[in-house]
């Protein structure tokens, strides 16, 4: 198992990896298929954010991107989730301590119970009409270092 940043060649297993885990929100829409998440991916967000992946078995497992005071996308095969592998990517870009701020789904529990018991505190609540799936949201923030202690384990 290794953590590593992410180039341009890992786009299409970030586009399949990032479809596959969306899909198993069954109270989303489905609004994008994989091969215009690689290219969303190719395009913009491996050129314009920071984004690591964690490999493991000769795969790409799971990636977290982020831009300045945010982490925009943090997702985990499904058949990987349960194993560490979202903590060692939280952990590995909240250990330099600036706060950051990120959007769950109101109805992903399991993702708002993974943030909130690594210090997320909620922030707001939306309806969701700012996000393209409609889906009602919740902002979260993580207030640096201080806030939390942060514990990975695999």
């Amino acid at each position: 198992m290794s953590l590593r940043r992410a180039t341009v060649a890992d786009a299409v297993a970030l586009g399949a990896l990032h479809i596959e885990a969306m899909r198993t929100l069954t109270f989303l829409p489905q609004l994008h298929t994989v091969e215009e998440a690689v290219s969303w991916m190719a395009r913009q967000v491996l050129p314009a954010q920071q984004v690591w992946v964690f490999e493991g078995e000769g795969e790409v497992a799971g990636y977290i991107a982020c831009a300045e005071g945010w982490i925009n996308q943090l997702y985990v095969r499904p058949d990987r989730q349960g194993q560490g592998i979202g903590a060692t990517l939280l952990a590995h870009v909240l250990a330099e301590g600036s706060p950051r701020r990120l959007w769950t789904f109101q109805q992903n529990e399991r993702a708002r119970r993974f943030y909130e018991s690594r210090g997320f505190v909620l922030v707001r609540l939306t309806d969701g009409a700012g996000n393209e799936e409609k889906t009602p949201d919740a902002l979260y923030e993580w207030r640096g270092r201080d806030s939390a202690e942060i514990e990975v384990s695999l």
